[in-house]
Order: structure tokens, then C-alpha cells, then sequence
């Protein structure tokens, strides 16, 4: 596949999680959060890996986004980065960890699964499915670099692209945050393609500038 800008890849990218129905809107019927709360966007970024030509196309970007990097392993997180760790692994033919949430063996490599040699100091994307506050990128960032790993850059099939704190989170730990798309991106390519009707897009749009405001506003919709 020829090179293709971030602008290109994040359009192509948001037009097949919509098409695979990994992301979605719904106005009418809200979706609810495991917070309790509710809004009418929802993505599962687990979802693409059960469709093989799209998760293909999806990791041949992944690998345009990340081919200059110097890489010299992929580490998945625990649980939802595992699979994509692997296949970008592969596609790039570069050794593979995986790093978990809590330690299960003892010393330098307690948290980890697979190896690198002590004093190697290798440089190590550190891959998840997707980014909301990138709260859960911390306890993996410290494990790998408590066992002598570079962690500079991390990749996430989604970035939600909502929230403050997620910036300001790779700051904290010196690290640049690589994605195929956000909800801006989907937003972009619904209104587009005329996926959904202007109601729900101008609902969605609303939440996604002003969540707290749309959830007052809708307040009615929340089931019992």
C-alpha cells in the first residue's frame, strides 16, 4: 500500500469502525456508561479484530503511522492491546511482550511476558485498543521502564479526543501518542457519508463539545 497522510489514514480509519459497527450513535436511545452516565456515542475497539480484511487494513496504517520510529519491540497491555501488540508484530517482524496490570512473578520482569536482555535498553511502543484519559497506560509505562525499556511512543487504534487529561497525561510521561482516528474523525466522516440523520449529528457534535450539557439535557432519556 502507498504511503498515505495521517488526514487519509484517520478518514479511511473511522469509515470502517463505522462500517464494522465499532463505533456508533444513537440520539433517541442513549447508550449507558459502566459510570452510569449516558451519551450517544459508543466504540468497542475489541470489535475489529473479528474482521480480518478490515483489521488488516486498519494494522497496514498502524504501520504507516509507526515505520520511522525505531522501534525494537511491541508491548501490548493487558488485556484489549494484546491482539493488536501481535499483529503489528508480525506485520513489522519485530519481537513482541506483553505487559500485565498487576505483577505476577517476581524481579525485573514480574510484570512482563516474553524478554529482552538487562542493559539492552530497547525502545518499546507500548500498544492498547484505545485512549480516554490514558489513566491506564501508568502501571504498564512504569513496569517496562523499571526493566530497562525506552517507552517514548504508545499506539491506540482510537483516541477519543475528548478529554483534557489524556494530553496532558502523555506529557506527565514523556511519551507521544500515535492514533488511527477519533471521535472528531468519525463525526467528520458521518456527516460525510450521511451515515446518520442531522438530529443525531447535531446531537452527537453537542456531546462532544459539552458532554455535561447534553447530559442535562437529556436527562429524560436515562432508563429506570
Amino acid at each position: 500500500m502507498k504511503d498515505m497522510d495521517k488526514q487519509e489514514i484517520a478518514k479511511k480509519s473511522a469509515e470502517i469502525l463505522i462500517n464494522t459497527k465499532c463505533v456508533g450513535f444513537n440520539a433517541a436511545e442513549p447508550f449507558v456508561y459502566t459510570s452510569g452516565a449516558i451519551g450517544p456515542v459508543y466504540v468497542d475497539c475489541r470489535r475489529p479484530i473479528a474482521f480480518a480484511k478490515e483489521r488488516n487494513q486498519l494494522m497496514s496504517f498502524a504501520t504507516d503511522i509507526l515505520k520511522d520510529l525505531g522501534i525494537d519491540y511491541v508491548a501490548g497491555g493487558e488485556t484489549a492491546g494484546i491482539p493488536y501488540a501481535a499483529f503489528l508484530a508480525e506485520r513489522m517482524n519485530l519481537p513482541m511482550l506483553y505487559v500485565r496490570k498487576q505483577p505476577k512473578g517476581f524481579g525485573r520482569m514480574g510484570q512482563i511476558e516474553g524478554h529482552f536482555e538487562e542493559g539492552s535498553n530497547p525502545n518499546v511502543l507500548l500498544v492498547e485498543d484505545l485512549q480516554r484519559d490514558g489513566g491506564s497506560k501508568v502501571p504498564f509505562v512504569k513496569a517496562l521502564r523499571q526493566a530497562g525499556a525506552q517507552v517514548k511512543d504508545s499506539f491506540v487504534v482510537f483516541h477519543y479526543g475528548t478529554f483534557a487529561k489524556s494530553e496532558e497525561r502523555m506529557k506527565e510521561l514523556s511519551m507521544n501518542l500515535h492514533a488511527l482516528c477519533n471521535w472528531w474523525d468519525v463525526l467528520d466522516v458521518a456527516k460525510e457519508k450521511g451515515y446518520f440523520d442531522a438530529a443525531t449529528i447535531d446531537s452527537v457534535e453537542l456531546f462532544l463539545n459539552d458532554p455535561e450539557t447534553w447530559q442535562a439535557q437529556n436527562a429524560h432519556l436515562k432508563k429506570a
